[in-house]
């Protein structure tokens, strides 16, 4: 089901009726209430006395708790390294790059993820706080020259879990949600080489977007392997992929993010790029001025989309 928040009410889409339908007063509520909430939200559809929003769901569906980034596609991440030598490397290293990819048939092992990623989910803490809603300006930083979305899915913890089994962590999944994961790529190839942390500190810290709709788990969990993403860029079709072939399930996503840890409501996990979806892999960036559309098929009909502008610098 389709929920969201309008006018700081809960509201569910009536596919019967194309109408936003108030059902709750608590999103996270909500969610964690599975499908006994669903149930009841549909039986509200059919109640000749119910409420519609006008609008539908609008800004940020909640205010994220926490939030961990994950990279759950092996792809996105030898590409991803692949786009940062194109975009920023010395003549010299890209031609070492390409002379050992040819010979050997393999990327130089710097651009492949370390050993632990094969091991388990890996993931670093992002900024909650900076989470930008669907339809909002997002300012260029003032310490880039680069930037760049990532068309990613979040997942939204709707149960308390800690020290969990993988089908534990599933059943702690309350809905999905769009996640552009706004990056600085010319901080991120700085930080990469130099920083004692990696190019994931204010390379990633200044902005993220979430959709307003989200899709309960229900809806996602059985089919989240093979969704279907696009970007459009002023409305010129940039990019399309899919969720195929992830390194992990979501239950040992959920599952490690809670070792040793309490997750709760509210906190947000996010998928990692899907293969393809950032500029970085397309070989292309956006510019001030640019709108740029993310679009997730998350729900049956219309695909799911997070829209926002790019301000000057």
């Amino acid at each position: 089901m389709r929920v969201g928040v309008a006018d700081g009410r809960v509201v569910g889409w009536d596919p019967s009726t194309g109408a936003w339908v108030v059902v709750g007063e608590d999103l996270l509520g909500f969610l964690g209430g599975g499908s006994s909430a669903i149930r009841e939200a549909e039986g509200a559809f059919g109640d000749p006395y119910r409420k519609e929003s006008v609008s539908g769901p609008a800004g940020l569906p909640m205010e994220a708790a926490s939030l961990r980034c994950f990279g759950l596609w092996e792809s996105h991440m030898v590409n991803g390294a692949r786009g940062l030598v194109a975009a920023f490397a010395s003549p010299g290293v890209r031609r070492v790059a390409k002379v050992f990819e040819s010979v050997t048939g393999n990327v130089l092992p710097a651009m492949r993820p370390k050993a632990n990623y094969y091991r388990d989910p890996q993931f670093y803490m992002g900024n909650h706080r900076s989470m930008i809603p669907d339809g909002a300006t997002l300012g260029w930083p003032s310490f880039a020259e680069v930037l760049d979305f990532e068309l990613e899915f979040g997942i939204v913890i709707a149960k308390p879990v800690k020290d969990c089994d993988a089908a534990e962590g599933r059943a702690a999944i309350g809905g999905f949600v769009i996640f552009n994961d706004w990056t600085a790529r010319d901080t991120q190839w700085d930080d990469t080489r130099r920083g004692t942390f990696g190019g994931v500190v204010k390379a990633k810290t200044f902005a993220n977007a979430m959709s307003a709709i989200v899709v309960t788990a229900d809806e996602v969990l059985p089919r989240w392997r093979e969704l279907t993403g696009r970007v459009v860029v002023n409305g010129e079709n940039w990019g399309e992929g899919t969720t195929k072939d992830p390194m992990f399930d979501l239950g040992a996503v959920v599952k490690y993010a809670a070792r040793g840890e309490w997750l709760l409501p509210g906190d947000v996990l996010g998928s990692g790029t899907i293969p393809g979806l950032c500029g970085l892999e397309m070989g292309r960036f956006p510019r001030p001025g640019d709108e740029v559309r993310l679009e997730l098929d998350l729900a049956a009909g219309a695909p799911i989309t997070l829209t926002n502008r790019i301000g000057g610098t």
